[in-house]
């Protein structure tokens, strides 16, 4: 049974959205009436229990980045087989980040936040069956590449979520959806630090029992407390037509600095202190004690890069910002190589944080391009309302397709630290690897945004 909501007030729109499959068919954002008489708070509600879903996701999709603090010389791995660990959750999340977009569409919102949610029991049941010593190398990559289930939330969240706010006030929205996703990442290594210090490194089964019951609390909020847009259709259409646009590739490229060094370092945070300064992080919960403050950082500090964003421009913020990633991996390296743990630990650290900014700025960046295209359109003689309208599309197809291309990053800051210490023993390798991929990004931000050219959209 659907729901239509013409204009209704506040307490009809409750008791249409509450019937049967919680479906509503009519869904008008844009019109202040339908918003302030009950429209805004539905929207708030199902805000409040996406970014408890989506949190949570981040947490499941970022568990084997403190399992392997409890991966002690009785599981015989060495850092690189860790860090293979921790590179395939984010691999195998960056690819369902696509078809998560397109699943909101084909089951509802609603729907699907409980689906997505009750999948993370399964890494998590899983891996409490069996983790411990004893168990094949095989066995431990198949469960953690299940774990990678958590990074398709955050682009089923995102979609959704878009659909529910108008356009004055999806910034703030998706802001703080993202932000509140991302903090999960922090969330499980606080948690680790807790069982390590309480149980001790033999009892990983700790952390998966607290998360359990989380999922299902999550579940069952999405069950009683979200809708289905029936308007909350993904358009395949835009999504090919931005995989035509080089512009889609650019901050894609951009995307992958900083939100796949967001997720990536997150991951391998932990091991690299253990690895990298072995003889001050002989145990997991020594290296425990510091690993959650970059994530927890680097999230809080997101909404900053958007506000930046919005008062100089993106595209300045974004070369500003890589610039200064930059410089911090060139921090890490210089401490790496004296053997310095506190300038290590401040480069880290700032990479977290611009990270964060970064995320912020260059997702300001995506819709102010489709802007800009759209003006050009309009001297050029289109119809206005259809080249907002196209910019819009394009706009939700590229957020969904720059995310999944961005969280690849993750997989590649993990295998670059995995080849630097199989190779050479230290991760000087892939902090030179970084510190490249940082100068490439300010390059192509100021070539392609910043330089002065005939060429150069205005506004980005």
């Amino acid at each position: 049974m659907s729901a239509t909501l013409e204009g209704a007030p506040t307490t009809d729109l409750a008791a249409a959205a509450s019937r049967r499959g919680r479906w509503i068919d009519d869904w008008r954002p844009e019109d202040p009436t339908f918003w302030h008489n009950g429209g805004s708070r539905i929207a708030r509600r199902n805000l409040i229990f996406s970014i408890l879903a989506e949190h949570i996701g981040f947490s499941i999709w970022s568990l084997w980045s403190v399992m392997v603090l409890f991966l002690g010389p009785q599981y015989h791995l060495d850092p690189a087989g860790k860090f293979l660990l921790t590179s395939l959750p984010a691999l195998v999340g960056s690819v369902l980040r696509i078809p998560y977009t397109f699943a909101v569409a084909r089951f509802g919102g609603r729907n699907w936040t409980i689906v997505s949610a009750l999948l993370l029991l399964v890494p998590t049941i899983v891996a409490a069956i069996v983790l411990e010593p004893g168990v094949s190398y095989p066995t431990l990559l198949i469960v953690a590449a299940v774990a990678g289930v958590g990074g398709g939330n955050f682009a089923s969240s995102m979609t959704n979520i878009n659909a529910y706010y108008p356009d004055r006030l999806k910034g703030r929205a998706l802001g703080l959806n993202a932000g509140g996703g991302n903090l999960g990442v922090a969330a499980i290594q606080l948690v680790a630090l807790l069982v390590l210090a309480t149980a001790g490194k033999g009892h990983p089964r700790v952390v998966l029992a607290i998360y359990i019951p989380l999922i299902v609390l999550v579940a069952l909020g999405a069950a009683l407390f979200m809708d289905n847009l029936s308007s909350a259709r993904n358009d395949r259409g835009a999504m090919r037509e931005v995989a035509r646009d080089g512009h889609t590739w650019v901050m894609s490229l951009l995307y992958i600095g900083t939100f796949g060094s967001f997720i990536g370092f997150g991951f391998a945070f932990g091991q690299v202190l253990q690895v990298q300064f072995a003889d001050r992080f002989d145990t997991p919960i020594k290296a425990a004690y510091l690993t959650f403050l970059g994530p927890l950082l680097g999230s809080l500090i997101r909404p900053l890069g958007g506000i930046m964003a919005d008062r100089f421009g993106g595209a300045r913020i974004t070369f500003a910002n890589f610039v200064a990633m930059a410089a911090a991996a060139a921090v890490v390296l210089v401490a790496s190589l004296t053997d310095s743990l506190a300038g290590f630990l401040v480069g880290f650290i700032a990479l977290f944080v611009f990270s964060g900014v970064g995320n912020g700025s260059t997702y300001k960046m995506i819709p102010a391009i489709f802007r800009a295209k759209s003006r050009l359109a309009v001297d050029a003689g289109a119809d206005p309302l259809a080249a907002q309208r196209a910019a819009r599309r394009r706009s939700g197809a590229l957020i969904g397709l720059a995310g999944a291309i961005g969280a690849f990053g993750g997989v590649l800051v993990n295998l670059a630290f995995r080849q630097s210490f199989l190779s050479y023993h230290s991760g000087d390798a892939a902090y030179l690897s970084f510190i490249a991929y940082y100068a490439l990004c300010f390059v192509l931000t100021w070539a392609v945004y910043l330089r002065p050219s005939a060429r150069r959209l205005s506004g980005i």
